[in-house]
């Protein structure tokens, strides 16, 4: 929960978008945030809050349109926790799990919501300007709102399992979200931070 974080993205004009995001690492001079893609899109400066309400300028490292992962990074010394990190690969249909995040903006920030995984190994659509692809997440019944995107989904005991993606948006459809193996965002970040 403490390593949770809302992160407000603005440019010139002012604020452009906004979500949620969490430490997953630390080093001798940084921290370093994951985020979704589309989170950070468009933005030029990055303003992280934690839930504590304590503030930091961050800066985007890198970030990937098709698998929608952003690193940010913070001075090390503003971090007070980071992450839990685990294996989607323990998680089995029925396992309770939890969301912390932004929903509807900074008002509702360290919101945290509770659900099952529904789904393992499911591979959605997702639509981009230059077309679709495929993407494996998981599922799972837990509130996911707008704000959300980019935050941890976690077990009974803390440990990340993912990080919350996306949701599927439909007007006779209620209670499914869905989110990026923790692995598989960790693989991504990893080349992101190389730049």
């Amino acid at each position: 929960y403490e390593s949770s974080t809302y992160i407000e993205v603005s440019k010139s004009r002012g604020v452009v978008s906004s979500g949620s995001g969490f430490v997953y690492k630390k080093d001798d001079k940084y921290g370093y945030i994951l985020t979704n893609y589309h989170v950070i899109d468009g933005g030029t400066d990055f303003e992280v809050i934690f839930t504590d309400g304590n503030e930091a300028n961050a800066e985007l490292i890198s970030g990937d349109e098709y698998y929608d992962i952003a690193v940010l990074k913070i001075d090390k010394d503003k971090i007070k926790k980071v992450s839990t990190i685990g294996d989607s690969s323990n998680l089995e249909l029925g396992d309770t799990v939890f969301t912390v995040g932004a929903p509807l903006g900074k008002e509702y920030m360290g919101t945290i919501t509770k659900g099952i995984v529904s789904g393992i190994n499911r591979m959605v659509s997702v639509e981009l300007g230059s077309g679709s692809y495929l993407m494996e997440v998981i599922q799972t019944d837990a509130s996911i709102n707008s704000g959300n995107s980019g935050g941890p989904i976690c077990n009974i005991n803390g440990v990340v399992g993912g990080i919350t993606n996306l949701k599927l948006v439909d007007s006779t459809v209620e209670g499914m979200g869905f989110a990026i193996p923790i692995e598989d965002a960790l693989m991504y970040a990893a080349s992101l931070e190389k730049g």
